[in-house]
């Protein structure tokens, strides 16, 4: 078996993406996987987008936590979700992708101590860049 997982567009215009992920897991738990693919969407000037800027986090974990990342070379973390919370980086223009060595402008999700029966259910608000 494998856990039981969905990606949601909840909202898209030029400018904003803002997705849904859950997961129920029967143990064997998710490693660096893609939950925004930056090439699958358009920018604000009409062209592939190049990365995200991420501006809110809204999250529900159960039963161990999450890891939220920018994908490059060694991945740049974004946030250690669990249990419960909200963070936001509105104030600040958003948390932006430092676009390391080997960037791809994707953000990964990694399930940490997730035994069966553990849950997520997480909303990231993304601004697309171009």
């Amino acid at each position: 078996m494998t856990d039981t997982v969905q990606v949601t567009t909840v909202y898209e215009s030029p400018k904003w993406l803002i997705l849904n992920a859950t997961n129920y897991s029967d143990g064997t738990g998710e490693s660096d996987v893609v939950k925004a693919d930056i090439s699958a969407h358009t920018g604000p000037d009409g062209t592939t987008a190049t990365s995200f800027a991420v501006y809110e986090i809204v999250y529900a974990v159960k039963g161990g936590s999450v890891l939220i990342e920018f994908d490059a070379t060694t991945d740049d973390e974004i946030h250690l979700c669990s249990g419960n919370g909200y963070i936001s980086y509105e104030e600040v223009g958003g948390l932006q992708d430092p676009q390391t060595t080997g960037a791809t402008g994707d953000i990964l999700l990694t399930t940490n101590d997730f035994p069966s029966g553990s849950t997520y259910n997480i909303t990231l608000k993304l601004k697309k860049k171009d």
